[in-house]
């Protein structure tokens, strides 16, 4: 009779549910699950850590509806790979993480790397489960897939025991199961949708709040067609970005504080009212705001303001409802209001300070003349990778995206060191999908720290990745050369030296250069230009563009009020 490994069934199983790629670190005793992988055709791409591996798996789907596979080790291999599998159910993307486990016949007796790990993934995921035997393998991992993609999208972990991996089985008895049907999608009730359009017409000032669920949902066409039907002002939470094109002239992203607080209606897409949208609460928006929330998940639905319409719903078949209920009662809500004008002024003042900061000539460089440059010289259709505190939160303002789900950043969880790992997902996709659109990852200098062993893996991998670490020499602020010398005077630099400082001119461009890429130290605008446009001119070589900056520059006072604490 014809038999198959452990190993080889977990391959098979991912290849039957459309499982394209596969991140992680092997060790015992998960090894041979990676090059079973490999030999049904899946992408296996080795990372340098476990966390930076669980980052990239989540990007993965979140770029293209179907999970990426985390593959890790037992014990702390796994513990690390919590990172992404929190990430991804907090930022409502689907991951399937894979963790090997000890021995079941050593458990309770202290084996190697031993772990509660089915009890610990729970916290994390929507579903965390072990297979009982061999055979049932395919039906738990298509419940697995299943389960990352059907609802609010998340993570799921499977643990697999060690003795798992090289244990052989008839394949006879294996309950062999098909690939998962796509995810059913569902409408509002009508009631609710001639409801909705109803507030809508009524408003005086309206705003649609476009959320990742929007982009992730694939709803663009129908979004965009809404806005340009109803001629409606739209804010993008900052991973819908792209949905509609930043340029489009309905986008108030440019006032968005003016457009939260006195907005009268407001359209919340696949958007949630956390804490990246201030709760929906007073003082940043008005007391009696209409909320008319679309959402996936029953239970977002109220929470912190309660709806005066609620349309549970995907949010592609939902936006299509209520372009149909416009179309049979149209409204076009007209742009020489009251409303424009007060929001069209806030953008163009807003837009002028940010302008003049672009454009002061003083060195060192200030965060808003890298950001004219990065917008000046990198095409418009690159995926653009962001992480940091100021480096994030100014990028996001100053550099636009005209095309859906291609901005990835710290998100739902605010979480530091995403950044490569999301860039190497990115580029793996692009490389099969869109093979002309290229990754920019955009890292502020501690956000590079994270995981800055990753340029290894993008090397290795030889995806043409171009990295720009933003170096101010810290988290928020740092010391130049000289005020660190002073600083070292007083004594030893750990009970002296400011907790947020990091070392002055740090040369990360030499992390890219030792792994045979491009690495750039760059100073001033010219070089900045030089450096960039190199990079973007050389289709082969992953780079890195090292920007030193004014250690205190920080982002104009509050023009977009964020985060107030740590504006992450």
């Amino acid at each position: 009779a014809e038999v198959v490994s452990g190993a080889q069934l977990i391959a098979e199983s991912l290849k039957a549910q459309n499982i394209e790629y596969m991140f992680g670190i092997v060790g015992i005793p998960v090894t041979e699950i990676a090059i079973a992988a490999q030999a049904v055709g899946i992408k296996y791409v080795g990372m340098r850590n476990e966390q930076a591996a669980s980052y990239a798996a989540s990007a993965v789907g979140y770029l293209t509806g179907r999970p990426g596979v985390c593959l890790v080790v037992s014990g702390p291999g796994f513990v690390h790979a919590l990172s992404g599998m929190a990430n991804a159910t907090m930022n409502c993307w689907p991951l399937i993480v894979i963790g090997g486990s000890s021995d079941r016949n050593q458990e309770t007796m202290g084996a190697f790397q031993e772990f509660p790990q089915v009890e610990a993934g729970r916290l994390y995921n929507k579903l965390s489960v072990r297979p009982s035997s061999l055979e049932v393998i395919p039906a738990v991992i298509e419940k697995a897939v299943r389960t990352s993609i059907y609802g609010r999208p998340g993570s799921c972990y499977i643990d697999i025991p060690g003795d798992f991996v090289n244990l052989q089985v008839n394949k006879s008895s294996v309950k062999y199961v098909e690939c998962c049907l796509p995810p059913p999608v569902s409408t509002a009730e009508r009631s609710a949708v001639s409801e909705a359009a109803s507030i809508i017409a009524h408003s005086k000032q309206p705003l649609l709040i476009i959320g990742k669920g929007a982009a992730y949902s694939r709803a663009e066409n129908n979004i965009r067609k809404l806005v340009d039907l109803c001629g409606l002002p739209f804010l993008p939470t900052p991973m819908a970005k792209g949905v509609v094109p930043d340029n489009h002239p309905n986008c108030v992203a440019a006032a968005r504080s003016t457009a939260l607080q006195h907005a009268d209606v407001i359209i919340l897409l696949g958007a949630r009212l956390n804490w990246i949208l201030h709760f929906g609460l007073p003082p940043r928006f008005r007391q009696d705001v209409k909320v008319i929330q679309i959402d996936i998940c029953a239970e977002e639905l109220g929470n912190n303001v309660r709806p005066a319409a609620i349309l549970l719903g995907d949010i592609k078949a939902v936006t299509k409802q209520l372009l149909e209920e416009f179309s049979k009662r149209p409204l076009k809500y007209p742009s020489h209001s009251e409303w424009w004008k007060r929001l069209r002024e806030k953008i163009i003042n807003n837009e002028e300070r940010s302008k003049g900061l672009a454009l002061q000539k003083s060195l060192p460089m200030n965060y808003y003349t890298v950001f004219h440059h990065i917008r000046e010289l990198i095409p418009k259709d690159w995926i653009l990778v962001s992480e940091g505190a100021n480096t994030m939160d100014i990028g996001r303002t100053m550099l636009p995206n005209y095309y859906p789900r291609q901005r990835l950043d710290a998100g739902t969880f605010g979480t530091m060191g995403v950044g490569l790992g999301f860039a190497i997902a990115a580029a793996m996709v692009a490389k099969d999908r869109t093979p002309e659109k290229r990754v920019v990852c955009i890292e502020g200098d501690s956000a590079f720290g994270f995981s800055g062993m990753e340029v290894e893996t993008i090397c290795r991998y030889n995806l043409p990745v171009l990295i720009i670490v933003v170096n101010n020499n810290g988290i928020y602020t740092g010391l130049d050369a000289d005020a660190w010398k002073e600083m070292l005077k007083f004594g030893d630099p750990a009970t002296c030296v400011p907790p947020v400082s990091l070392l002055p001119n740090s040369h990360y461009e030499e992390i890219m250069s030792a792994f045979g890429g491009k690495g750039y130290f760059v100073k001033t605008p010219e070089e900045l230009q030089n450096a960039l446009k190199a990079s973007v001119a050389d289709r082969q070589t992953p780079s890195l563009v090292n920007v030193m900056i004014d250690p205190q520059s920080e982002r104009k006072k509050q023009e977009f009020p964020w985060l107030t604490r740590s504006n992450l």
